[in-house]
């Protein structure tokens, strides 16, 4: 048996980038402990805690289109639904049966199960 460690997703509307061009394709890899508690140091965090999910999410999808290089303001300059999207895959595949991706369509909203909503 292997694990997999990295996850493709399509995000439903897309990254735009400063020359307009649009990244949808990109890929996320399973969080370890550090990603979670180094943002806990991060002056942003300590003046909105819901800054650390930008932060854990920067450092976890490491593809995004060709997007070189994928930051914080790459995030947090995403529309709120693939923000969303990100969020939610984030908990699919590190807290939850990641088997759910191969039933979805590529940039489908997650069923409120699979993400742990009730």
């Amino acid at each position: 048996m292997t694990l997999s460690t990295e996850y493709p997703f399509v995000l439903p509307k897309g990254f735009v980038d400063e020359d307009g061009e649009v990244h949808r394709n990109g890929v996320m890899r399973l969080a370890c402990a550090r990603d979670e508690i180094e943002p806990l140091r991060d002056p942003r965090v300590k003046d909105n805690e819901a800054y650390a999910t930008i932060i854990v999410l920067a450092r976890v999808v490491t593809e995004l289109g060709t997007v070189p290089r994928v930051s914080t303001a790459t995030i947090e300059k995403m529309f709120a639904s693939d923000y969303r999207y990100l969020q939610d895959f984030y908990r699919v595949i590190n807290f939850g049966d990641p088997t759910i991706l191969e039933t979805l369509e590529p940039g489908a909203p997650f069923p409120e199960a699979a993400v742990g909503v009730d």
